[in-house]
């Protein structure tokens, strides 16, 4: 089916169709941009980016560098599904807005953060329902490919306390530095 009909039959049915990227306001993360931009080009779908100012600028999607509160609100909104970098601000926004989330590690190794906090929090979340994580272009797109994407539930799991108890143990005790 095309975009048209797709995007007809979503609207009609009350669904959202499209899918929003978000890399938080601090820091660029061109690895992410860059893969969404190949992908993008295989959906039939709208992909609406909130990218910072990284230098890769997507071919294939419209963005934007910065979005104010509301307009991120009504983005989030909409989207079928979020896709962002593991920070804590995105995936507590995607809990309660209860969506599915896609989530990509910025990586020391390839200069997008300072250290591998946002391994550490991948390798928690993963386990929420609704949370798929990804670490490439192959991955994302056989993520959004699917139909039957889980929205992460605002209920209490044991992985969502899990994740939560480690998330204080880290700030509390200090062990990564802002």
């Amino acid at each position: 089916m095309g975009t048209f009909g797709r995007d007809v039959r979503a609207r009609l049915s009350g669904q959202h169709i499209m899918i929003f990227l978000t890399l938080g306001t601090q820091l660029p993360f061109d690895r992410l941009v860059q893969a969404l931009d190949d992908v993008a080009k295989d959906l039939n779908e709208t992909i609406y980016g909130q990218i910072g100012h990284g230098t890769y600028k997507p071919a294939n999607f419209e963005a934007d560098a910065l979005l104010t509160p509301t307009e991120f609100s009504k983005r989030f909104e909409e989207a079928r599904v979020i896709v962002g970098h593991a920070g804590i601000g995105t995936i507590l926004s995607g809990i309660q807005a209860q969506k599915p989330l896609v989530l990509m590690a910025r990586q020391a190794k390839h200069g997008e953060h300072r250290n591998d906090h946002q391994l550490a929090t991948v390798s928690q979340v993963r386990k929420i329902d609704g949370v798929y994580i990804v670490e490439g272009a192959d991955d994302l797109r056989s993520v959004l490919k699917s139909t039957e994407l889980n929205p992460m539930q605002n209920a209490a799991s044991k992985s969502r306390e899990n994740l939560v108890t480690s998330l204080r143990n880290e700030i509390w005790e200090g062990r990564y530095s802002v």
